[in-house]
């Protein structure tokens, strides 16, 4: 247990994603008795074991798939037949509990590297999110801070890359300017037509011409009214650090609206 406590924490101080298995029950023969726990990281190494072989091989790719899922279960149980579904030649069955740490089902996709765009970078990662960054310049790139959360990525047409972001993503762009902010906001709104948040930073001026601009390529007016164009709340000053700010704040108000409104569509279902 000590071993389990001491690996969770240096991952959890590290932002590295990962999920602790437990045997909570045995029916018929099983290699470990209830309690027994493992640490599973995403690259598939443990700390700690339920019983080895087959039942702890399948729980590992359990637990990985878990940490790949962008629609993210915090706590699920699984039970398995140790012959049927484990393959084992004992008889009985066991049930194992998955939690899943330190991965985020708030996406953001960040298009730009610029000033604002590192110190908003800088601000996010200090947040509950998955955060990926995409820009042409390598050498603006190369400055996104160092973090699990964090990827980065050097690319002139992100379309491809747009195109296989989870469909919950919350979208900011702020690249060098208009010519370069078109391409991707309709690249958005054609493959993510109902993302959460799409914004872009710039002037009511440029606001306007984006819009003009994304309705003759187009987008229906009813997306286009959902562009948050200019981008960040209405407070500070206007520095790379202030605006960085301003935009979280938004987007963390647009995340709590989305997560109220969808619990409440959940519990409408049931």
């Amino acid at each position: 247990m000590n071993l389990i406590l001491t690996r969770a924490q240096e991952l959890n101080e590290s932002s590295q994603p990962f999920v602790i298995a437990t045997l909570i029950e045995v029916i018929g023969g099983a290699p470990q008795e209830t309690g027994a726990k493992m640490i599973i990281e995403k690259s598939g190494a443990i700390s700690g074991t339920i019983g080895g072989g087959k039942l702890e091989a399948k729980t590992i790719k359990e637990a990985q798939n878990l940490l790949e899922q962008t629609d993210l279960k915090r706590f699920s149980v699984k039970t398995w037949n140790l012959q049927t579904d484990v393959g084992m030649t004992c008889g009985g069955k066991v049930s194992i509990t998955f939690e899943t740490y330190g991965v985020s089902n708030w996406n953001i996709a960040l298009f730009g590297a610029g000033h604002v765009a590192q110190a908003l970078s800088r601000t996010l990662i200090n947040l509950d999110c998955t955060l990926t960054c995409y820009d042409s310049r390598s050498e603006w790139v190369g400055k996104f801070p160092q973090s699990p959360k964090l990827s980065s990525h050097v690319e002139a047409n992100a379309d491809d890359s747009i195109a296989r972001l989870p469909k919950n993503t919350f979208f900011v762009v702020m690249t060098q300017g208009h010519a370069t902010d078109l391409p991707v906001l309709h690249s958005i709104f054609k493959h993510h037509p109902h993302a959460p948040f799409v914004g872009c930073m710039g002037s009511s001026v440029k606001a306007i011409r984006l819009k003009k601009d994304l309705l003759e390529l187009g987008i229906s007016l009813e997306q286009v009214n959902k562009l948050e164009t200019p981008i960040g709340l209405p407070i500070g000053e206007n520095t790379p650090e202030e605006i960085a700010i301003s935009v979280t704040a938004q987007l963390l108000e647009v995340r709590s609206r989305f997560t109220r409104d969808n619990a409440a569509l959940m519990n409408g279902k049931r």
